[in-house]
């Protein structure tokens, strides 16, 4: 069966210097789950996540810039605009941060004052209350106004109703996608599958809709090889684009990634936003009150561990890998507690910590193949 880089050549990332040059504006944002990118579009901007990692060049750079005591995704956002790089961090005409914590306060900060880029940022309340929801509401209304002032357009509530159709349709096809990997024999490798989210963050919507439609109607058709390789649930605080080494390194001792769930660099695609409520509404409800909650939520430890434990339980894991950034505190405090939740589950877990180090990655691969031949031992 064809890769998903065989079988997505549609997929293909927008060409931001011409659209630039003609005249779009170019808005960039953190991907930790609290933009609805459907504002970006409705005022006929492109947005671009700031969603690169894994590589130690950007973290050296970022050393004169940031402490070190920052988690490494977010400390490597500066590094990718001062080496000068990656042409999509060269190209914004605005970047739009929702502050969750300290680490993402960092890449607005850093941004703020070490780059020409106007930078907008809202804080992200901590709890899902009725005022929480207000706050964050109010938020993102601030950013429909500044949106509306960048481009001149006005998001009226047609247009935001239309994105919103649409990123309703390509989350039900990615979530179906997501869906195939139940299967004994998945379709597609989780590497894959990641590699495909990943992608849909920088495709033109249209382009992206029509390429997996035609990707998941394709597998469908495809026997998978009948393969007995231990099932794994990858889960933790950030996975960004290029940060690969974990999965490269759980597929090479012969697991088969069959979900993930993390809080930032994955778009949601699980749940569909409601077009019948008042589009602001409606983003406000989906992107925080309906979402999964983060480790800095207040009360999030038992929503969000409730629902990997559904994860594992439906897509039958036979273990999960808890890969976290080294310095990111809540995050390394919630492995240790759902270590404790696995094992009372029969759920074999290991923690994992990078700091995109090189030197780091012989002893990862020593722990991951230690872990996946202990599941096979079972």
């Amino acid at each position: 069966m064809r890769t998903t880089e065989e079988a997505n050549v549609n997929i293909k990332p927008l060409d931001l210097k011409k659209t630039r040059e003609n005249g779009t504006k170019i808005v960039g944002y953190v991907p930790n789950g609290y933009i609805p990118v459907e504002l970006i579009y409705a005022c006929g901007a492109v947005p671009v996540a700031i969603a690169k990692g894994g590589d130690s060049g950007p973290l050296a750079a970022s050393a004169s810039y940031l402490g070190r005591f920052l988690d490494p995704f977010c400390r490597a956002q500066i590094g990718y605009r001062i080496l000068q790089e990656e042409p999509s961090y060269e190209m914004l005409d605005l970047l739009i941060v929702p502050i969750t914590d300290m680490h993402i306060r960092g890449i607005a900060d850093s941004w703020g004052f070490f780059s020409d880029v106007e930078v907008f940022s809202f804080p992200v309340p901590h709890a899902k209350t009725h005022h929480g929801l207000q706050h964050y509401l109010e938020g993102i209304n601030l950013v429909k106004e500044r949106l509306e002032r960048l481009t001149g357009t006005e998001i009226t509530m047609e247009r935001l109703r239309k994105e919103i159709e649409l990123t309703n349709n390509i989350r039900a096809i990615l979530k179906e996608i997501s869906l195939m990997r139940k299967l004994e024999s998945p379709p597609i490798t989780g590497k894959d599958f990641i590699r495909l989210i990943h992608r849909s963050l920088y495709a033109d919507r249209l382009i992206l809709k029509e390429a997996l439609e035609l990707f998941r109607d394709e597998i469908k058709k495809k026997t998978p090889p009948d393969l007995e390789k231990p099932r794994i649930l990858l889960t933790g605080s950030t996975l960004a684009v290029g940060d690969y080494k974990v999965i490269d390194l759980l597929e090479e001792a012969g697991a088969s990634v069959v979900i993930e769930e993390f809080c930032e660099g994955l778009p949601d695609y699980w749940q569909a936003i409601d077009t019948d409520d008042d589009p602001m509404h409606a983003l406000a409800a989906n992107y925080f009150a309906n979402s999964v909650p983060g480790a800095l939520f207040r009360g999030s430890t038992k929503e969000r561990f409730a629902f990997l434990l559904r994860l594992a339980q439906d897509f039958k894991v036979d273990g999960i890998v808890w890969y976290s950034l080294m310095h990111r505190e809540t995050y390394d405090i919630e492995g240790y507690l759902f270590h404790e939740v696995a094992n009372q589950h029969g759920l074999p877990m290991l923690k994992v910590i990078s700091n995109y180090d090189a030197s780091e990655t012989g002893a990862i691969r020593t722990r991951i193949e230690t872990f996946i031949e202990t599941i096979k031992a079972r």
